[in-house]
């Protein structure tokens, strides 16, 4: 059963935000031209938080040690072999639920 985990209004066009599901994953959000998507918000890199990285266009890049990743699809601009979970979230109203 989905679980609301945000509000669309508290991601703002071009911003990420950090959450916490309800069976403890941390989940990274994205507002890409008012589309909302959704990653594992852990780098697989060193475990850096994904959710307060920088943003451009699509392009989340990890604050700890600047690893990017297309948040559409989870794959890594710097190593080709690495993927980030992408889970399905979907959009309700102003509601994101997570499966």
């Amino acid at each position: 059963m989905p679980t609301k985990i945000a509000s669309v209004k508290d991601i703002p066009a071009g911003e990420c935000i950090p959450v916490d599901a309800p069976d403890g994953r941390s989940i990274a959000l994205y507002n890409v031209d008012g589309q909302i998507y959704a990653m594992n918000g852990v780098c697989p890199h060193a475990g850096g938080p994904l959710g307060e990285g920088s943003m451009e266009g699509s392009v989340v890049t990890c604050p700890w040690h600047g690893w990017s990743f297309d948040v559409k699809t989870g794959a890594c601009e710097n190593n080709p072999d690495v993927t980030v979970e992408c889970p399905k979230i979907t959009v309700v109203g102003d509601d994101v639920l997570v499966d």
